[in-house]
C-alpha cells in the first residue's frame, strides 16, 4: 500500500472567501409549491420560521388538490411575512394534464378564460392585499394545454407549432392586465428552460405581452440552477428586455426534500443566483415540503431553512471542493458587517473537510474568531426535531487573515452551520449538546421469525423518485400475525440514560394498517423491561418518523430488540417497516441555551461583544421598541421554565407566538409553549436592555393543566361516543359537524380570567381519491366556541388514521370559574359564497370537525 492510500481520503476543502462579497443576501430558496393548506396548517408561527417569500399554490376553489386555495391562505402568508402568492390558474381543473372542458380547443380555451376572468374579479375584491398576488395563467404548457396529450389544445406541442400557445399567452394577459393593469403575470411556467423559452420572448416582446416575472421549474441539479439563470441572464440581454425577476417555482426531487444535506446544495445554487424559488410538492400539502410536521413541529430540513432566513448582510464568494458538482460538499455564505458575524450553511457529503475563511478582517473580527458550529440533522419526512446540535464552541487565532474549522465525521444527510464572531472576550466555550451518539441500520441488524424483508434500495441520485432512507434499505417483518424480532447490538460507552430513538413508518392506506392504525411494536433491553411503542404512521410506503424513548444502559453491550410479540404486553397489530435506530447521551442538564446575538434582531436592536463575561461572544442590546426573537423547540405541549439572561437594569416584556405573557423577571418563569417551534419574543421598554441568552428548562408544575374527556361532553344531533382504541380510555367523540346541530359542548373551569391554551387531543384520517401522486389528504375543521362569543375557525391537519391522535393547541380568552366550549363544524362554501354545484365536488373540503378525545386547559402564563 504506498503512502498516500495508507493515509486515507484527502480532506476536503471548502473555502469562504469573506474579502468577496456577491450582493445583498436575497432569501428566495425557501419558497413553497402547495406548502400552505389553510390558515393554521401549518401554523403560522411555522411559515414565519421558515422565512418563506413565495407561495405557488391552485386558484380560488380549484379542484385540482384539496386546501391551498390561494385567497384563504393569502392572509395568514403576509401576516407571517411572506411576499408574494403565485396562482396557479390551471390547477382550477381536476387531474394532471389539467381536464379542462370543450370539445374543441377554441372552447376549452374560452372556459379557461372565462376562469380566468372569475379569478381576478375575487382578488379584486381583496383590496390592497391583491398586490401580493401573481397570476400564473399556465403550467407545463408543453406537457399539458398545450403538448400532445388527449387534453391538449389539439394535440400539437407549441414547442414544434407555437402559434396557439401564444395566442392564448397573448389573450391571457391582457385580460388579467385590463381587469387589474397594476397584476403581474408570470411565465411560461415551463418544465426546463427549453430552447423555444427564446420564441416565447421574442413573440411576447414585439406583441406588448411579456411577464412580470420569468419562471420555469428546476426537476434536475443544483448545477442547471446556476446553468440556466445564467443561460437565461444572457437571453435578456440579446433581446434587449428586462433583468426581469426569475422564479424557478419547483424545484428538487422527492430524494433531496426532507434531508438538510441534500437540500444546501440547492439553496446554495438558487442563493447565488439570486432568484426565487419553490420547493416542488411530490407529497401532502400543507407541510411546506416535508419540513413541517402535524400543524406546528419541524423537522430536520425546517431547521436548515430557518438558519438560511436568518442569514443577513451580503453573501460572499464560496469555492466548493467540486464546484457546481451534485452529491458533493457544496455551501452559501454571508458576512454581516453591522453584526460582526460571518455565516456558512454547507453540507452534501460525508467524510472530512477543512472549512477555510479568508479574508477575516481584523477589523470585523479581531485576530481571534469565536467559532460556534452546528448540525442539522435528517430526522425523516414527518419526524420532529429540535434544533441545530451544538457540536463546537471554539476560539481560534486568525493568521494573515485566515481561520480554518477543522471537520471530520460528516454526514452526507446532514447540514452543518459554522458561525464566526470577535473572539477574545471572555466568553466561556459551551460543551457540545451530546455527549455520544451512534446509528444502527435495520438492515445491519439480526433478525429472526418469519416475514424478513430486505426492503430497498430505496431514494439514491440514480432514484430521485423514492424517499431518502438511512442506509438506501430498510427491514419489514413486524406485522400482523408475525413472530419476527429484529435484535440490534449495541455498544455504549458510560453508564447513563440514553435517548432511544426508531426510526420507522407504516402505510396509513396498507391492508393491514387500515384497521389499527399506528403499528404497536414491543421494545425491550437485553430481554427485560418491555414497552410497546407505537410506530409513526405516513402517507406512502417509504415515508420516515421515528417514535422515542429512553432506556438506562451500562457501559458496554446490550441487545435492544423489537418484536412483534411479547408475553407480557401482546402481539402487534398493523405492518411496519424499521429504517434504524439511533442511541444518544445527552448532556446531564436539561437545559436548552438560545443566544441573543445569534437570534433574529429588529427594531434597532444590535449585537455588542464589548460585555465580558456573557455566556457566548456577544449579546443583544435593545433600544425602547427593539426585539430578539428566539425560535424555541418544545418536545410537548405544556409548561416550560423560561428564563431571559439580561445584564443590567433594563426592562422588557416577553411575548409567546404573539401573546403578551408579561414583563422580564430576573429568573425563570411558568409560560405554556406550544408542542414544537415557539417563537420567543423579547421587546426593550426601556432605552437600553442587554438580552444575554434565553434558557428553556422543564416544567416546575406551576401552571395548572386540567384534563376534560370529550365523552364527558354534551352531544347534540349525529355527535356520539364511539371506541377508538389509541384513545385515552378507549372512547373519543365522533360525527360533530355536517351543521351546527351536530355538536359537542364541554365546561371547563379557570380559576382566574385571562389567555388559556386549549390542548386538542384529535384523529383525521379523511382522504379521498387522488388523480395522481399526491396522497391528497382533508384537513377537518371546527369551529369553537367560547361563552357564547363568535366562533373561531381552527384547522386539524391529517393525523393518518382516525385512530391516530395528536396534540394541537389554540389559546382562548376564559373566565373566571365555568366556561362553555362548543365544537361545531359545516361544509364551507366557495369564495363567492355559493353552496350550489361548486361546492365540494371532490371532497375538497370536509363538512366535519375531527375526531375529538380529550380537552386540556392550561394558563398561558402566572398573570399578575
Amino acid at each position: 500500500m504506498d503512502a498516500v492510500a495508507a493515509e486515507g481520503p484527502a480532506r476536503e476543502k471548502l473555502t469562504i472567501d469573506l474579502g468577496t462579497e456577491t450582493g445583498p443576501f436575497h432569501g428566495g430558496a425557501s419558497g413553497t409549491l402547495y406548502g400552505l393548506y389553510g390558515d393554521g396548517v401549518p401554523s403560522r408561527v411555522v411559515v414565519e420560521g421558515m422565512y418563506p417569500r413565495t407561495v405557488t399554490t391552485k386558484a380560488q376553489d380549484g379542484a385540482q388538490h384539496p386546501g391551498g386555495d390561494a385567497l384563504e391562505i393569502l392572509p395568514p402568508f403576509v401576516a407571517a411575512g411572506g411576499k408574494d402568492v403565485y396562482v396557479y390558474l390551471p390547477d382550477f381543473y381536476r387531474g394532471f394534464p389539467y381536464e379542462w372542458p370543450g370539445a374543441t380547443g377554441a372552447e376549452r380555451l374560452a372556459g379557461h378564460l372565462d376562469v380566468i376572468r372569475r379569478q381576478v374579479e375575487h382578488v379584486l375584491a381583496l383590496g390592497e392585499s391583491r398586490s401580493h398576488i401573481v397570476y400564473v395563467p399556465f403550467n407545463e404548457p408543453e406537457g399539458n394545454m398545450f403538448g400532445e396529450g388527449e387534453w391538449s389544445y389539439d394535440r400539437v406541442s407549441w414547442r414544434t407549432a407555437p402559434e396557439h400557445y401564444f395566442a392564448a399567452w397573448e389573450a391571457a394577459h391582457r385580460l388579467i392586465k385590463d381587469l387589474d393593469p397594476h397584476a403581474r403575470v408570470a411565465g411560461p411556467n415551463t418544465c426546463v428552460l427549453y430552447p423555444e423559452v427564446r420564441d416565447f420572448l421574442e413573440f411576447a416582446k414585439a406583441h406588448d405581452v411579456l411577464p412580470d416575472i420569468v419562471t420555469w421549474h428546476e426537476l434536475s441539479s443544483p448545477a442547471e440552477v446556476r446553468t440556466n439563470v445564467a443561460k437565461y441572464r444572457e437571453l435578456e440581454r440579446e433581446l434587449g428586455i428586462g433583468p426581469l425577476p426569475v422564479n424557478i417555482n419547483e424545484y428538487a426531487h422527492n430524494y433531496h426534500v426532507s434531508v438538510p444535506g441534500q437540500m444546501i446544495q440547492w439553496i446554495a445554487a438558487i442563493e447565488e443566483s439570486k432568484v426565487d424559488a419553490d420547493l416542488a410538492y411530490w407529497n401532502i400539502a400543507g407541510n411546506l415540503n416535508d419540513s413541517a410536521v402535524e400543524a406546528n413541529k419541524a423537522n430536520g430540513q425546517w431547521w436548515l431553512y430557518n438558519a438560511y432566513g436568518q442569514l443577513s448582510g451580503n453573501t460572499v464568494r464560496v469555492v466548493a471542493p467540486h464546484p457546481n458538482v451534485q452529491y458533493t460538499l457544496q455551501g452559501v455564505a454571508t458576512l454581516d458587517r453591522d453584526k460582526r458575524q460571518a455565516r456558512a450553511l454547507l453540507g452534501g457529503a460525508d467524510g472530512t473537510a477543512d472549512i477555510v475563511f479568508e479574508g477575516v478582517d481584523a477589523e470585523v473580527f479581531g485576530d481571534v474568531v469565536h467559532v460556534r458550529l452546528t448540525e442539522i440533522r435528517w430526522t425523516g419526512q414527518v419526524g420532529a426535531g429540535a434544533p441545530p446540535l451544538r457540536l463546537r464552541d471554539e476560539e481560534l487565532p486568525v493568521h494573515d487573515g485566515e481561520v480554518t474549522v477543522r471537520l471530520d465525521g460528516l454526514d452526507a444527510m446532514s447540514a452543518y452551520q459554522v458561525i464566526l464572531s470577535p473572539g477574545g472576550n471572555g466568553a466561556v466555550s459551551l460543551p457540545p449538546a451530546v455527549r455520544w451518539r451512534h446509528t444502527y441500520e435495520a438492515e445491519d441488524a439480526r433478525y429472526t421469525g418469519g416475514g424478513y424483508a430486505k426492503n430497498g434500495p430505496e431514494g439514491s441520485p440514480s432514484a430521485v423518485d423514492r424517499f431518502a432512507t438511512s442506509g438506501g434499505y430498510h427491514v419489514g417483518g413486524l406485522r400482523t400475525g408475525s413472530d419476527g424480532v429484529l435484535a440490534f447490538d449495541v455498544e455504549v460507552p458510560q453508564t447513563g440514560t440514553y435517548d432511544l430513538m426508531v426510526f420507522a413508518g407504516s402505510h396509513n392506506l396498507a391492508d393491514l394498517v387500515r384497521e389499527q392504525g399506528p403499528t404497536n411494536v414491543f421494545l425491550r433491553v437485553d430481554g427485560e423491561n418491555p414497552r410497546e411503542l407505537r410506530l409513526p404512521l405516513g402517507y406512502k410506503p417509504a415515508v420516515w418518523g421515528h417514535t422515542d424513548t429512553r432506556a438506562e444502559l451500562t457501559a458496554g453491550r446490550h441487545r435492544i430488540t423489537l418484536a412483534a410479540q411479547d408475553p407480557d404486553l401482546g402481539a402487534t397489530r398493523g405492518d411496519a417497516a424499521v429504517d434504524k435506530l439511533d442511541l444518544v447521551l445527552r448532556e446531564e442538564d436539561d437545559i436548552a441555551l438560545y443566544d441573543a446575538e445569534f437570534a433574529d434582531l429588529a427594531g434597532g436592536a444590535r449585537v455588542s461583544h464589548a460585555h465580558r463575561g456573557a455566556s457566548g461572544p456577544g449579546v443583544a442590546v435593545l433600544p425602547r421598541g427593539g426585539t430578539v426573537t428566539f425560535w424555541v423547540h418544545a418536545t410537548d405541549d405544556g409548561e416550560a421554565s423560561v428564563t431571559v439572561d439580561a445584564l443590567g437594569p433594563g426592562e422588557g416584556v416577553l411575548s409567546v407566538n404573539g401573546e403578551e405573557t408579561g414583563r422580564v423577571e430576573r429568573g425563570a418563569v411558568p409560560l405554556f409553549l406550544a408542542g414544537g417551534v415557539n417563537k420567543v419574543t423579547v421587546t426593550g421598554t426601556s432605552d437600553r436592555l442587554i438580552v444575554d441568552r434565553l434558557r428553556i428548562g422543564p416544567s416546575r408544575g406551576l401552571l395548572p393543566a386540567t384534563v376534560y374527556a370529550a365523552e364527558e361532553g354534551v352531544m347534540t344531533g349525529a355527535a356520539r361516543v364511539a371506541g377508538f382504541p389509541y384513545a385515552v380510555g378507549g372512547k373519543a367523540v365522533d360525527g360533530v359537524g355536517a351543521g351546527p346541530a351536530n355538536a359537542l359542548t364541554l365546561t371547563v373551569t379557570a380559576d382566574r380570567a385571562g389567555r388559556h391554551a386549549l390542548t386538542i387531543r384529535y384523529s383525521n384520517g379523511e382522504q379521498p381519491p387522488s388523480t395522481h401522486y399526491n396522497p391528497d389528504p382533508v384537513c377537518r375543521h371546527a369551529d369553537i366556541g367560547v361563552n357564547g362569543a363568535p366562533a373561531r375557525r381552527v384547522l386539524f391537519p391529517t393525523t393518518f388514521h382516525f385512530n391516530n391522535f395528536w396534540n394541537l393547541s389554540v389559546p382562548v380568552t376564559l373566565r373566571p370559574g365555568p366556561n362553555t366550549l362548543t365544537f361545531t363544524a359545516d361544509e364551507l362554501p366557495d369564495f363567492a359564497g355559493d353552496v350550489g354545484d361548486t361546492r365540494n365536488g371532490f371532497g375538497r373540503r370536509s363538512a366535519y370537525a375531527p375526531v375529538i378525545d380529550q380537552v386540556t386547559v392550561t394558563p398561558l402564563a402566572l398573570g399578575d
